[in-house]
C-alpha cells in the first residue's frame, strides 16, 4: 500500500471525508463532530494542514497553528482506524515539521496515545494549562 503524503488549505477539504478520518480514528469523540458549524471553522482556520490519501481515499490528517518560526501546535492528528500502525501519523508529523523546520511542535496528547509520543521524539512538558471557554 502506498500512501500520499502532501499539505492542504482547509477550505479545499472535503469536511465529510475529514468528519470520517475524525470519527473512525477516535479523535471525533473528543471533537465537536456534530456541531458542523464549529467542525467546519476548526478546519477551515487551521493555517497547517498535513493529509495523507491512499489511491484518492482521505485516511489521515494533521492539523496544526503555527507561526512557522517558533512553535507549531499540533491541534490534532487522526489516521483512519484501518490505516492506524503503518507509519501514517508519524510521517503527518515528519511532514508538519518540514512546513516549519525552526518551530518546535506542541501537542496535548489524547490519553491512549499518551505511550506513542515518546517512541517518536518527543519530551513530556508538565506545566502544560488549559482555559475552556
Amino acid at each position: 500500500m502506498e500512501w500520499k503524503i502532501e499539505r492542504a488549505h482547509g477550505g479545499d477539504l472535503d469536511l465529510a471525508e475529514v468528519r470520517e478520518v475524525y470519527r473512525s480514528s477516535g479523535l471525533g469523540e473528543r471533537r465537536p463532530l456534530a456541531d458542523e458549524e464549529r467542525f467546519e471553522q476548526m478546519v477551515r482556520n487551521a493555517n497547517l494542514i498535513v493529509t495523507c490519501h491512499v489511491d484518492s481515499e482521505l485516511v489521515g490528517i494533521a492539523r496544526s497553528v503555527s507561526d512557522f518560526s517558533y512553535v507549531t501546535y499540533l491541534s490534532d492528528i487522526a489516521v483512519a482506524r484501518d490505516y492506524q500502525r503503518q507509519g501514517i501519523g508519524r510521517a503527518l508529523i515528519r511532514a508538519t515539521q518540514q512546513e516549519a523546520p525552526r518551530a518546535k511542535i506542541v501537542l496535548l496528547s489524547a490519553p491512549a496515545a499518551a505511550e506513542y509520543y515518546p517512541h517518536i521524539g518527543f519530551s513530556q512538558h508538565h506545566s502544560a494549562w488549559v482555559l475552556n471557554p
